[in-house]
């Protein structure tokens, strides 16, 4: 005879997807919007996982306008709450330069002007990689582990 099936409550993943312009404006209003759809997931303004996220997207997004800008092209930032973190990935048009793979950032010279995007990156993420995508372009991951979770399941308004 079958054990008796328990019900388990459905685990939605909650997906948040924005083209942007790769300007300044793109890469500062993505922050601004990161921002606040965690707060609609009901992840708390200041806490670590909030803030870390706000400097992630700051950096990728940045980078994206920086190096990956092909000109009348976008980049996109998309959020979502996979089981246990806030994974944030920005995706551009460029394949090359290709950034360094997590371990082999390089800390900048003290008085360089630029360089630190990544260096912050590896620090306030938990994991994060460089994927190629189709159409050519990449894609930076990062996840940052979000304690307490399961609570924002239920809790979060779609998004």
């Amino acid at each position: 005879m079958p054990a008796p099936h328990t019900p388990q409550p459905p685990v939605t993943v909650r997906v948040f997807t924005q083209r942007l312009s790769a300007t300044p404006r793109g890469a500062r209003l993505a922050r601004h919007l990161a921002l606040a759809q965690l707060h609609a997931w009901g992840v708390p303004d200041g806490s670590r996982a909030s803030e870390a996220v706000a400097v992630i997207v700051a950096e990728l997004a940045a980078n994206a306008v920086t190096h990956g800008r092909v000109p009348g092209r976008d980049f996109e930032l998309r959020l979502s709450l996979p089981t246990g973190s806030i994974r944030v990935e920005v995706s551009d048009t460029r394949t090359e330069p290709r950034p360094p793979k997590p371990g082999d950032v390089q800390p900048p010279h003290p008085l360089d002007e630029h360089g630190r995007g990544l260096v912050l990156v590896e620090a306030l993420a938990d994991r994060w990689e460089v994927l190629d995508r189709e159409p050519p372009g990449k894609t930076v991951r990062a996840e940052v582990d979000l304690p307490g979770w399961l609570s924002l399941v239920g809790h979060c308004s779609p998004g």
